[in-house]
């Protein structure tokens, strides 16, 4: 056992900085009327003595509790594995941490998970929600909007219907597909094929939207649908083969299913870009640059994605009032594709 230095307190805070603890707690909790030279005494004072917010207290204060859920509609299996998740979580927590905000992550992957991220949501924990990934027929959106939660989401929402205060950032995912199939067009390919996401999500939808609004009569069997993982790649381009042996280029709606479809072309023995070219979607370096051959790819910036989630959350929540003010959130913002070419076509 030893002993503990008590913990300082506001009115230690105060009488280091030769001020009220009233001036000390407006400080403190961000409040307005505090002369700078003042507020600069009082930092001091709060670095000298290491004194650290009562943040039970501090949100009763503030009615905020500083923190953010941001919730994966996804099993963590898939979370952990794909390179998508990691980078716009580590965009959404560079600025979570530079505004002094803590990140909660919920992830869900059935019935029960869904209930229970309902419920954490609706008991005011949080201050608001950021939300990707989300699948047709999925439930959260009508939990969060029972909760009342402020909430950015991340892609193009996909359900029917006028929902009032819905933001959401994505990117011109349609635009890039077309992109990525004119290039395709561009080298002289004619068969060119199209590997999808899963078809319950509207950036897979879109993507496969840009592909037809080039491949304009195409035919059908070129389109197979894959899940946006380098196994549902692989499962797709051996049925592409064996559909249409002709297929002289794919446009893969990601990475992860580019990465599939290059390993099975090269069991087939079919050179890429000879025989076939190969274009993806994302540009994850960690998988972009690393195929055999690197990958001609659709750029987003999914970084940049998750720090405008939380820049518009932190933006509509307001703090220094007790009510969101959505009014300053725009409805959707959508950033800029670029095709990145390397050696894949």
């Amino acid at each position: 056992m030893t002993d503990t230095a008590p913990r300082p307190t506001l009115e230690a805070v105060a009488a280091r900085a030769g001020v009220s603890r009233a001036t000390v707690s407006r400080v403190v909790n961000g409040g307005d009327g505090v002369r700078e030279p003042l507020v600069e005494r009082v930092r001091k004072a709060v670095d000298e003595l290491g004194y650290v917010p009562n943040q039970a207290a501090r949100s009763l204060v503030t009615r905020r509790h500083d923190a953010i859920a941001v919730v994966v509609a996804e099993p963590e299996t898939r979370v952990f594995a794909d390179p998508f998740f990691a980078l716009q979580l580590r965009g959404i927590s560079k600025e979570l941490t530079a505004h002094d905000n803590q990140l909660v992550l919920l992830l869900t992957e059935g019935r029960d998970d869904h209930a229970r991220v309902g419920r954490y949501l609706a008991g005011g924990h949080v201050d608001g929600a950021l939300v990707f990934s989300l699948h047709l027929q999925d439930p959260l959106p009508e939990l969060i909007q029972r909760a009342g939660v402020p909430t950015v989401f991340g892609g193009r929402p996909g359900w029917h219907g006028d929902r009032d205060g819905v933001v959401y950032v994505d990117s011109d995912n349609r635009g890039g597909a077309r992109d990525a199939v004119r290039h395709l067009a561009s080298l002289g390919r004619t068969r060119i094929a199209h590997i999808t996401g899963a078809l319950d999500q509207t950036s897979a939808v879109d993507r496969l939207d840009g592909y037809r609004d080039v491949m304009v009569g195409a035919d059908p069997r070129l389109v197979v649908e894959g899940d946006f993982t380098p196994g549902g790649g692989e499962r797709a381009m051996r049925e592409l083969l064996e559909r249409c042996p002709d297929v002289d280029a794919v446009f893969a709606a990601n990475d992860l299913t580019a990465a599939g479809a290059l390993r099975v072309l090269r069991e087939a023995g079919r050179r890429v870009p000879d025989d076939v070219a190969v274009v993806g979607f994302d540009d994850m370096l960690p998988v972009a640059e690393q195929t055999d051959p690197p990958l001609t790819t659709v750029r987003q910036d999914i970084e940049e994605m998750g720090r405008l989630m939380a820049r518009l959350l932190l933006r509509g929540l307001d703090r220094h009032t007790a009510e969101p003010d959505l009014d300053a959130m725009p409805s959707g913002v959508v950033l800029p594709t670029t095709l990145v070419r390397r050696a894949s076509a």
